[in-house]
C-alpha cells in the first residue's frame, strides 16, 4: 500500500519536476520506474519511491528507447 502511494506521488511529481540538466519536463516511465528527459534522452532512477535527479546517476538512453514516449503511464 505504501509503495502504491509512493508510485502515485512520483507520477504526480513528474508534472512539476524538470530535468536537472536540460530544465525540460520529465515523463514517468512505468516499464523502467524512472523519470525520462526526452529533451536529452536521459533516464533518472526512482529509488525507494524517491526521484533521484542527480546528473551523474542519469542513464543515457539508446536511441530506440528514447523514441518510445508511449511506454509511459501518463
Amino acid at each position: 500500500m505504501v509503495l502504491n502511494k509512493a508510485g502515485s506521488l512520483v507520477k504526480s511529481l513528474s508534472d512539476v519536476l524538470v530535468c536537472p540538466l536540460s530544465k525540460q519536463p520529465l515523463r514517468y516511465c512505468d516499464l523502467s520506474n524512472s523519470l525520462i528527459s526526452d529533451a536529452i534522452a536521459v533516464s533518472f532512477p526512482i529509488k525507494n519511491g524517491i526521484p533521484w535527479l542527480v546528473p551523474r546517476d542519469g542513464k543515457i538512453l539508446e536511441e530506440e528507447d528514447a523514441s518510445k514516449p508511449n511506454s509511459d503511464a501518463n
